[in-house]
């Protein structure tokens, strides 16, 4: 049966790339704002590019820490999607700026402290064993990343999976926690690599 996943549209860029790598990997995909159709679809995608005070605008504008906030409480899969990962932990720090972001999950997202900002290319993640999006994929595969800022130190539940990357310093690259699951790199800019991902993370719905 087919899957259906909705993007949530909070005017954070880069929707339609997402929407035809799901598409691709067989979901039925809408892209919407509506609260009532994020609530009811199979699975839910945060996306989220460029600043984190700016993306915590447009979701709040929709009500959207809400739907992430009920969907998750109700045990129904969302997936967030680089700033839409970030914007899961309880606060971003930007020049020097702090702004409260979903408190899905405890900690900051911060700078990375390396010598080439922003991380942009493609990069190696080492993933747990038992990680569910990872299934079936290569220890060595790389993923596509753009971003200058990253939660670097898990605060959360210690059974959830960690996936580490490294850009000068350590950073999280996913987080699979419950039905709460995030990707700081872009599995949609990712390849084949990418469409792996997306097609663990679909099946694992519902």
């Amino acid at each position: 049966m087919t899957k259906r996943v909705v993007i949530l549209d909070y005017g954070s860029g880069n929707l339609r790339s997402a929407q035809r790598a799901l598409e691709r990997v067989g979901a039925d995909v809408t892209v919407t704002a509506d609260a009532e159709a994020a609530g009811n679809a199979d699975g839910l995608v945060v996306p989220g590019v460029g600043a984190f005070a700016a993306c915590m605008a447009g979701l709040r504008g929709i009500g959207g820490e809400r739907i992430i906030a009920e969907r998750v409480a109700a045990g129904r899969p969302v997936l967030g999607i680089c700033v839409g990962m970030q914007i899961l932990f309880a606060r971003g720090v930007e020049f020097g700026v702090q702004t409260d972001g979903c408190g899905m999950w405890p900690g900051a997202v911060v700078r990375l402290d390396a010598p080439v900002i922003p991380h942009m290319g493609w990069n190696v993640v080492d993933a747990p064993t038992d990680s569910v999006l990872f299934a079936g994929i290569d220890p060595g595969t790389r993923f596509y990343f753009v971003h200058s800022y990253a939660a670097q130190q898990w605060e959360g539940d210690p059974s959830a999976k960690l996936t580490w990357a490294t850009h000068g310093v350590p950073f999280l690259a996913a987080v699979e926690d419950g039905p709460l699951s995030a990707t700081q790199f872009h599995p949609e800019k990712s390849g084949d690599a990418g469409a792996a991902l997306l097609t663990n993370w679909v099946k694992a719905l519902g």
